[in-house]
């Protein structure tokens, strides 16, 4: 059977709202404002951006088969030139799509189609732009078989992306709560499939543009690509379901719950970067006070390497003052120095360590 994409809002778009939907909602929606006071107890919001974003586009990536160790990525922030396969670069520019949509839609809130083209040029390094050509179908990787065919009708392609950008923007067109918004907003994305290559991974840059967009968070740290990794097949049915089907409520039930498990899981990540930060304050100003600062500390925690250039530069220090400093934090047991090429740098083990295996 063929699914044809509708225009949005939905025709009867307020029966959604079912009980199980409704209950599901307002618990994702306590966590998910938990989560936005958590991130603000953070006194540096690039730490959290810094390290949850790239996080994200790890994982964002790993959805399509493009997999990379944390090692070569962080390895990779640290020096442009160490790139050793596709996928690290892919992930990097996953993650500077990212971060300058956030940046963008943080000032205007607003999401527009060119902001959207933006993230997949950036994704893809090509300028395609919406799908004009026929011939683009979903297949199961396994078998081959043709699990969706998208619109093939440029023009087609055109209403309906447009059609979801006002929906994205325009409050009054729906009265659902946004969260149940960003879900539909996620599937009709999918199902209009606008670009050749990137729909997946700029769908999910969406997702967190439409909440910062919309207030229900300051920064961009949530990220569904992990709860999406875990739990892949049943993405991906209950996302087929609904074009074979018309049933929406187990899509609706499975965004929500991971929004709610989600926020729960970086609730307690920020937790833990925040106990790990005040031990190495206290370590670092009782055993080195003459070299402790806030911005030293918010330069260890922004990522697990860190470099003498990223020093010099965070504290305005010569390249003598700023290795001097990494060196005596190496000797004290709280950086490890290692060496790529001709080059050092510095990894903060129990920072690498949380952000490894933090959520399982």
């Amino acid at each position: 059977m063929t699914y044809l994409v509708p225009t949005l809002p939905l025709d009867g778009e307020s029966d959604l709202e079912t009980i199980s939907v409704l209950k599901q909602c307002n618990a994702a929606s306590r966590k998910l404002a938990e989560l936005k006071g958590a991130a603000q107890s953070i006194p540096n919001e690039n730490i959290l951006i810094s390290t949850i974003t790239l996080q994200e586009a790890k994982d964002s990536s790993e959805v399509e088969s493009i997999v990379t160790t944390h090692d070569e990525l962080y390895k990779a922030n640290l020096f442009g030139d160490y790139l050793t396969s596709p996928a690290a670069k892919e992930v990097r520019d996953y993650s500077y799509a990212l971060r300058t949509g956030f940046e963008t839609v943080r000032k205007d809130q607003i999401i527009r189609l060119g902001d959207v083209l933006k993230i997949q040029q950036e994704l893809e390094k090509n300028n395609a732009g919406l799908r004009k050509l026929p011939g683009t179908d979903l297949r199961n990787q396994q078998t081959g078989e043709v699990i969706y065919t998208p619109p093939q009708d440029s023009q087609a392609v055109e209403i309906l992306i447009n059609n979801l950008i006002e929906y994205i923007n325009l409050d009054d067109l729906s009265d659902l709560d946004p969260l149940i918004k960003m879900a539909i907003i996620h599937h009709q994305f999918e199902s209009i499939h606008p670009f050749y290559d990137g729909n997946g991974r700029t769908g999910r840059i969406i997702n967190i543009l439409y909440l910062v967009s919309k207030g229900l968070l300051d920064l961009p740290v949530l990220y569904l690509s992990r709860y999406i990794i875990s739990n892949k097949a049943l993405y991906y049915k209950n996302l087929q379901d609904v074009r074979d089907t018309g049933n929406w409520e187990p899509w609706l039930l499975f965004i929500l719950k991971g929004v709610e498990e989600t926020s729960t899981d970086t609730i307690i990540l920020i937790e833990q970067i925040k106990i790990l930060m005040m031990a190495y304050k206290h370590q670092i100003r009782s055993t080195l006070p003459k070299i402790y600062s806030q911005d030293l500390l918010n330069n260890l925690f922004k990522l697990p390497y860190t470099k003498i250039e990223f020093v010099m530069e965070d504290l305005q220090l010569s390249r003598t003052t700023a290795t001097k400093y990494l060196d005596k934090l190496t000797d004290n047991g709280l950086l490890i120095k290692q060496k790529l090429g001709t080059n050092n740098y510095y990894i903060n083990p129990p920072l690498f360590d949380l952000l490894t295996n933090n959520i399982k």
